[in-house]
């Protein structure tokens, strides 16, 4: 049995490799997965969201993949109950949660106890947004909220669509501003005591491994998927058609750009993505960065491994 309380958690841009060393890591330790990443919940999105494989999900428990249809929201306080609970069943089994991805939000909001996930959510204010931003451009909404909300329009970039239409959302509901919301959250937040590992590689590498990975998922027939996706009733610019390489095969298949255009926008995105996900992770002083580049897997878990149990022997003995 698991004694350790905490939580491991292992992030980092997409592609680094978060994935197979976690896998390896939750077998070595007798953990279990909680995926922290905002496009796995939705069924059927397997190629585009690199999700565990079924091999080694069959290795390792993995949570929080597959829970709602392409068709469906998903938000964060819906991630943030249904993970809380994951990772308190997780720990009655007497095992490790290993929480893994590279959405910050969903991480800050677990492992930081963010209150902001109970701000309401309204479908009908988001759909309005999201066809401003389609007909108007992001820049729009991100001029309306700079006029209600100058602190958090100020730390967003203009084209940080979903954040946007999200603070906006918050201000039309509640008619106070996010920034707000966040200032009181400060005071009330209860974070859950983790070890939380930053995994990173040189730039060049991280870019070479998009590119390849993008290639990989197109030859895996990754348009076929989001056809797929799209005849079950996922709408362009919702759900998971707002993630990375869905979004842009779905403005292909409705006669926006070619085929090769949209492989080409893909890996652009993709690689500016990946960029802002390190910047948001850089941002949390609690996450100790490690970089794997040129090292094997098993070197990498050796590595992260060396990271955690002087953890687990620092709170055994303060236990």
């Amino acid at each position: 049995m698991n004694t350790l309380g905490s939580v491991i958690a292992i992030v980092g841009p997409t592609a680094v490799g978060k994935t197979d060393i976690a896998v390896a890591l939750a077998q070595r330790h007798g953990g279990e997965i909680v995926s922290a990443d905002s496009m796995a919940v939705y069924r059927g999105a397997d190629i585009g969201t690199a999700k565990p494989t079924p091999a080694q999900r069959r290795a390792v428990p993995c949570h929080l993949i597959d829970v709602v249809e392409p068709s469906e929201t998903f938000d964060v306080a819906e991630y943030r109950r249904m993970a809380t609970e994951a990772i308190e069943a997780i720990k009655q089994r007497g095992r490790l949660p290993f929480v893994v991805g590279g959405t910050g939000l969903y991480v800050r909001a677990l492992l930081d106890g963010l209150g902001l996930t109970s701000v309401p959510a309204n479908s009908a204010v988001r759909a309005e947004l999201w066809q401003v931003a389609r007909l108007q451009g992001s820049s729009t909404l991100h001029a309306q909220l700079a006029a209600v909300d100058p602190v958090t329009a100020s730390r967003l970039h203009p084209n940080d669509t979903v954040r946007i239409v999200r603070a906006l959302e918050v201000w039309k509901c509640t008619g106070e501003p996010l920034s707000v919301w966040i200032e009181r959250d400060q005071q009330q937040r209860r974070p859950v005591a983790s070890v939380r590992i930053g995994l990173s590689v040189a730039m060049d590498v991280l870019d070479r491994r998009i590119d390849a990975r993008v290639d990989a998922m197109m030859a895996s027939g990754l348009l076929d998927e989001v056809r797929a996706l799209m005849s079950r009733g996922a709408r362009p610019a919702a759900g998971i058609m707002r993630g990375l390489g869905y979004r842009e095969l779905c403005d292909h298949l409705m006669g926006t750009s070619s085929l090769a255009e949209a492989v080409t926008a893909i890996k652009h995105n993709t690689r500016r993505f990946a960029r802002r996900q390190r910047t948001w992770f850089r941002g949390d002083p609690s996450v100790q960065w490690l970089d794997i580049t040129g090292l094997s897997l098993d070197e990498a878990v050796d590595r992260v491994s060396a990271k955690i149990q002087p953890r687990e022997k620092g709170m055994k003995n303060n236990g």
